[in-house]
């Protein structure tokens, strides 16, 4: 995993960790790290980050992390300081197979793609609920197999969610045909 890959993951923890439902914005990194090390201001011995800083960390621009700002963001995040440096090609923290290397992508994939669609609160939230599902993988197969079941997906969602499945019927439905005028002669 790479830096850029692991500071985002962490927002994303991070936000869940503080009830916000979704990841920290790098903003709010930056003014939560300002707080944790009083008032804002670089007092001395205190170390800060920018937004702009940040942002160059995630975009890959700035690949490595000078060792004081590794420090801080490790205090913040309550990780060990080595975690914070891409991991060597094929790395694994742990014995798993090719298919847990697969979940991982996949759960990644899911965070991304939810930080993506964070405007769609419905949508962020189901794609933050497959990340942390502890098989993703098999999720996927499951609603493809809905999908093929004709009707099956329709009924699922007025029994799980009758709520939301009258407004998305009510999307899908043609409108009715305009009234037209029959002459009687």
């Amino acid at each position: 995993m790479k830096l850029n890959d692991k500071i985002r993951y962490l927002r994303e923890v991070e936000g869940n960790l503080r009830g916000l439902n979704r990841a920290m914005t790098q903003q709010e990194l930056v003014r939560a790290i300002q707080q944790e090390n009083g008032a804002g201001k670089k007092k001395a011995g205190k170390a800060t980050i920018s937004q702009s800083y940040l942002s160059q960390i995630e975009s890959g621009a700035r690949p490595h992390l000078t060792n004081t700002t590794r420090l801080m963001l490790a205090k913040f995040f309550q990780v060990h300081p080595g975690y914070l440096v891409d991991d060597p090609e094929g790395y694994h923290s742990e014995l798993i197979s090719d298919l847990r290397t697969a979940e991982d992508k996949l759960d990644l994939w899911l965070v991304g793609g939810a930080e993506r669609f964070r405007r769609d609160p419905a949508l962020c939230q189901a794609l933050l609920a497959l990340a942390n599902h502890s098989d993703s993988r098999r999720c996927f197969l499951l609603i493809e197999s809905i999908l093929e079941t004709p009707a099956l997906l329709d009924r699922l969602f007025h029994v799980l969610r009758p709520d939301a499945s009258s407004l998305a019927a009510a999307s899908t439905q043609p409108l009715p045909p305009k009234a037209v005028k029959r002459s009687t002669k």
